[in-house]
């Protein structure tokens, strides 16, 4: 049976059994008026313009495709190439989601736009976007990430966006999503919660995906001009998860690509302090969606751990949990070590400080890429830069 993934999410944005809105009656009509909002306005000339317009004269797209020669010389094996995300406005490929969510926002006339951030990439890209379109922005970060991610909090605040310190539980990106969530349940009608990555109840995971899908879109063409061929293998850090299904959208139809994705594996698979959610996560609900998620006893979610902010999530997108399922995509698993010396690796080879998010994809690279031979190919969606970990590194390693 041929699947045709892109269909999904169905009418009630749920893909397979997952996803949907696990949410108060009162909170699912506000999410069904943002539904219909964004099909309104999706398909209008001039919303696609505009945003058009955005992407190529703001954030400079697209984005290059780079042969990492020298990177992939030292592993020997594959040839590396990198969907160069962290060339974007802002540094990192959330600022493609965030400019619709706001341009939404402002359809709706929308009051306030609040959201949570991890590693900060998504808070100062929504402050960016709000910036931009005129909208005030509220913006809860866990103290832990603030301590640890201080350059992106200097810019969400000189961009002007109300920054919330969130002190509760493991002060860290799920505590973040709940009291945003919080602040969200205040006053559903005049607030926008513009959910970070393709998690959170319909339509945010179809609507995430479908303003990232423009990375695979590009990558495709891109890598098909340069090479005559389609890559071998494609992979990407998940977290959520946003980065990932937007570049793995425009191959999933194309059955001799192998599309990887890369969780945390912190200190350790055998130890609490990981992130890794499709590897040992069950079914279950969070956040308004049903995915697999990582949970206790009591179907709680777990306090989760990851080296890289932007990946300490106990749940992930629906459509992963899908993927996951029927085989499409196969995810694997990257700790903190291989991570970090992937980190130095990418940045005294070729010159290119990555985000320790996409040290993971190019960790998995890296390792994949020894046991390939140099007729094969491996494109890493390297989504973000690592200006706001490099002295977490350092101090880290001693440096």
């Amino acid at each position: 049976m041929t699947i045709e993934f892109a269909e999904m999410p169905d009418a009630e944005g749920y893909f397979g059994e997952y996803g949907g809105q696990v949410i108060p009656p009162e909170l699912k009509a506000v999410m069904d008026d943002i539904n219909v909002a964004y099909d309104e306005v999706r398909k209008t000339q001039a919303f696609q313009d505009e945003l058009a317009e955005l992407y190529t004269h703001y954030v400079g797209r697209p984005s290059p495709i780079f042969y990492a020669r020298r990177l992939s010389e030292k592993i020997g094996g594959a040839r590396i190439f990198l969907k160069r995300e962290d060339l974007n406005h802002t540094g990192a490929h959330k600022i493609n989601h965030c400019l619709g969510e706001a341009l939404l926002a402002k359809h709706m006339g929308k009051k306030k736009v609040l959201a949570e951030t991890g590693a900060g990439q998504h808070g100062v890209a929504l402050a960016t976007a709000c910036a931009l379109v005129g909208i005030p922005c509220e913006i809860h970060m866990g103290e832990v990430d603030i301590k640890k991610e201080h350059p992106n909090v200097t810019k969400m605040k000189i961009l002007g966006c109300d920054l919330i310190p969130v002190s509760r539980g493991t002060k860290t990106l799920k505590d973040a999503v709940d009291s945003a969530f919080d602040e969200y349940l205040r006053d559903p009608v005049n607030f926008l919660y513009a959910i970070g990555s393709v998690v959170g109840p319909h339509p945010f995971p179809r609507m995430v995906r479908d303003f990232q899908s423009i990375v695979g879109k590009e990558a495709r063409a891109q890598f098909w001009e340069r090479e005559q061929q389609l890559p071998t293998v494609v992979t990407a850090c998940v977290g959520g998860g946003s980065n990932a299904i937007g570049i793995f959208t425009e191959f999933l139809p194309d059955e001799e690509v192998r599309l990887i994705g890369v969780e945390p594996a912190g200190l350790g698979l055998d130890t609490p302090d990981h992130a890794a959610t499709l590897t040992l996560g069950v079914k279950g609900a969070i956040h308004g969606f049903k995915c697999y998620n990582l949970q206790d006893e009591k179907g709680n979610p777990l306090a989760v751990y990851s080296i890289a902010s932007g990946l300490d999530y106990p749940g992930v997108g629906p459509q992963h949990s899908y993927l996951k399922d029927h085989g499409r995509v196969t995810y694997e698993t990257v700790d903190d070590k291989e991570c970090l010396d992937a980190f130095i690796t990418l940045s005294r080879t070729e010159g290119i400080i990555p985000a320790l998010e996409s040290a993971h994809a190019v960790a998995y690279a890296m390792r994949l890429g020894k046991g390939m031979s140099a007729a094969e190919t491996i494109l890493i969606n390297l989504s973000g830069r690592g200006d706001k970990d490099a002295d977490f590194v350092a101090e880290k390693l001693g440096l």
